[in-house]
């Protein structure tokens, strides 16, 4: 398969395909979280639930002084590649015309030399993260296969797309092929592994938060 061969294929019939298992995977994953359902809550409700739900999604999102100083590490490089790579997803002005063409919708972007940037310190900070979890003994015992290969299929695109956008190593189409590839990796893996945190994260604080704030209690 030639250069343009393939870059043609990652583009197309590999997008596509990607795109389907990301968004079907998605929708059952949520969709058999809410089959599940809760039983009905009979006791007389002494706050309100919405409220209780909607706070706790944010107040979930700031940690404790204790629970920031036993874990300091994990929440302060946790922050730096999730805004990291958010930034480098839907800031850069690539990835912006790319949503433009897909869903007619586009923002504005940032600098693209702040994105460069953004983009190794994120890097760093996942290898930082795997260092720290191969020399902790607890993280390292507590680790499956799962976590590495979340970790990787995280770091790939970054590194991919660094390497493409500086033209390091390889030819331009090869490099931007296997960085398009690298995000197709991602999303077909997406639904099927702890990266669906991504949305049940705010399901399950909301879920919580309803719970106390129907009993009139913060959580």
């Amino acid at each position: 398969m030639s250069e343009t061969e393939l870059l043609i294929w990652v583009r197309g019939p590999a997008l596509q395909f990607a795109t389907i298992i990301f968004l079907l995977g998605v929708m059952v994953r949520i969709g058999e979280i809410l089959v599940l359902g809760r039983k009905p809550n009979l006791a007389e409700p002494r706050g309100s639930a919405v409220a209780g739900g909607l706070r706790t999604i944010f107040s979930r999102s700031i940690p404790d002084r204790g629970t920031l100083q036993r874990s300091a590490f994990n929440i302060v490089a946790g922050y730096i590649f999730h805004i990291g790579f958010f930034i480098t997803l839907f800031l850069f002005a690539p990835h912006i015309l790319f949503f433009r063409d897909a869903f007619g919708i586009n923002w504005p972007s940032i600098p693209t030399p702040i994105v460069d940037a953004t983009t190794i310190v994120t890097i760093i900070a996942l290898l930082a993260v795997l260092a720290h979890r191969l020399w902790h003994p607890v993280m390292r015992f507590l680790s499956r296969f799962q976590d590495y290969l979340v970790w990787l299929v995280t770091v790939l695109p970054l590194v991919t797309g660094y390497l493409a956008f500086h033209r390091i190593g390889l030819t331009p189409p090869t490099l931007i092929a296997l960085h398009i590839f690298s995000v197709e990796l991602l999303m077909v893996i997406f639904p099927f592994t702890k990266l669906m945190h991504t949305f049940t994260l705010f399901m399950a604080r909301y879920y919580n938060g309803a719970i106390a704030g129907y009993k009139g209690v913060n959580s």
